[in-house]
């Protein structure tokens, strides 16, 4: 099953209009320290270049709550938000994520999917998914959860970042009506599942957070029924709900998108620190857990900013959480800057391998040595992908068949 859903046209919010394009003189500034950087490292000073390319753009392009936007009548995929707090009057604060949106009757949200209605917090994204894909689970990418199978996939519009290079952008930054949606409530999509032999069920591509209660309902459903649960995520969210989402949680892979609260700021509009904390109550909850680090050239390519954040997850996750380097392709608000070099990326993995991570991958790159699996004790080859497809799975019982090493993960008999 698959449906192909693209958006329709719509214009960003207005306070984001300022920084909807690179201007010609940073276009110039970033491809000349780019093709330096790639050229030399050991001649070009990184930290001058950042600095100079980063300093041209806003200090901190978080979103902000849209004054009066509610739709007038709500429609039939709305569901009462899982948790707000009421304040006086008919305000009403959200308590999902750490932007904690206090919206007046008739305000939504920063994610675009939650509005005030006369004191009560609604969602907009309840069974009216704008994306739903059946995608092998390495796509998400998860390396480790159950490598070969189906995930049926699903997204909803809406994200509580603002990245400048979004993916996904028609659908994150987009408002639930701008986009084709078909109707899907969370039954349905659990058994579209299982009829498409899906394993797992995978809420993805714009931000789950967002579409939390459409999530959380149907993970209940699915853990009864025997799927699991896969939160692909920036991890912006806070410890109450996520702690709820825990309970029907399988799987996870967090974009840990800069090991900077400064850039944090500046390219994405959030801060590092709740994503941190999600990591580590993921871990202590025993959720199966990956990392992806999309490599962005001028912002997150730092070697010194790479080793922080190896020796970060070393000491707060342990050595065996799968970390993933995935390259950038020029897209949405930084369509002007170059596709990162694999020989960044090549670095990068060394680098955090070096540090001690045990699995280090990288992603977008198809055919590249760093898309294998291989064991962390023998080295040997145990996992070969071409694409997102395993042509080639060796681990017996969830063991090297070479040297009998445990390999952390969770893999079919």
């Amino acid at each position: 099953m698959e449906h192909s859903l693209k958006t329709e046209g719509f214009d960003p919010q207005d306070e984001e209009k300022a920084m909807a394009d690179l201007s010609r003189r940073r276009f110039i500034c970033s491809g000349i320290g780019f093709f330096a950087w790639a050229s030399s490292a050991n001649a070009f000073d990184f930290s001058t270049f950042r600095n100079r390319l980063l300093g041209s753009g806003p200090s901190d392009i978080t979103g902000t709550v849209a004054r009066n936007d509610a739709p007038k009548t709500l429609w039939k995929w709305t569901r009462e938000a899982f948790s707000y707090t009421p304040l006086d009057g008919d305000k009403v604060q959200c308590q999902i994520c750490p932007n904690q949106c206090v919206l007046d009757h008739g305000d939504r949200s920063v994610c675009r999917s939650k509005v005030n209605h006369h004191g009560v917090l609604y969602t907009l994204t309840y069974g009216n998914p704008c994306a739903v894909h059946v995608d092998p689970i390495e796509k998400k990418p998860l390396f480790h959860f159950m490598p070969g199978s189906l995930s049926f996939s699903i997204a909803a519009a809406g994200c509580n970042f603002r990245c400048l290079n979004c993916q996904n952008w028609e659908i994150s930054q987009a408002r639930p009506h701008e986009v084709r949606h078909v109707e899907l409530f969370p039954d349905a999509v659990v058994n579209e599942a299982i009829k498409n032999r899906s394993a797992s069920i995978a809420y993805t591509y714009s931000e789950a957070t967002a579409f939390f209660e459409y999530m959380l309902d149907t993970s209940r459903i699915a853990r009864k029924k025997g799927v699991s649960n896969l939160y692909i995520s920036n991890g912006y969210i806070n410890e109450s709900p996520l702690a709820e989402l825990c309970k029907v949680l399988d799987a996870a892979n967090i974009n840990l998108k800069a090991f900077s609260d400064d850039i944090y700021r500046k390219l994405i509009g959030g801060r590092l620190a709740p994503v941190l904390e999600t990591l580590k109550h993921l871990n202590r909850k025993k959720v199966h857990l990956e990392i992806t680090n999309l490599v962005v050239p001028g912002y997150t390519d730092d070697p010194e900013m790479v080793k922080r954040m190896s020796g970060w997850i070393l000491k707060n996750l342990g050595p065996n959480h799968p970390l993933h380097f995935s390259r950038f392709h020029p897209m949405y608000k930084l369509d002007r800057l170059a596709p990162t070099p694999v020989s960044t990326l090549d670095r990068f993995r060394t680098l955090a391998m070096a540090e001690g991570i045990r699995y280090v991958y990288i992603g977008n790159v198809p055919g590249h040595e760093g898309c294998h699996t291989f064991c962390h004790n023998c080295k040997k080859k145990i996992i070969h992908r071409d694409g997102f497809t395993v042509r080639d799975f060796r681990i017996k019982n969830g063991t090297c068949p070479f040297c009998g090493t445990k390999i952390p993960g969770v893999f079919p008999a």
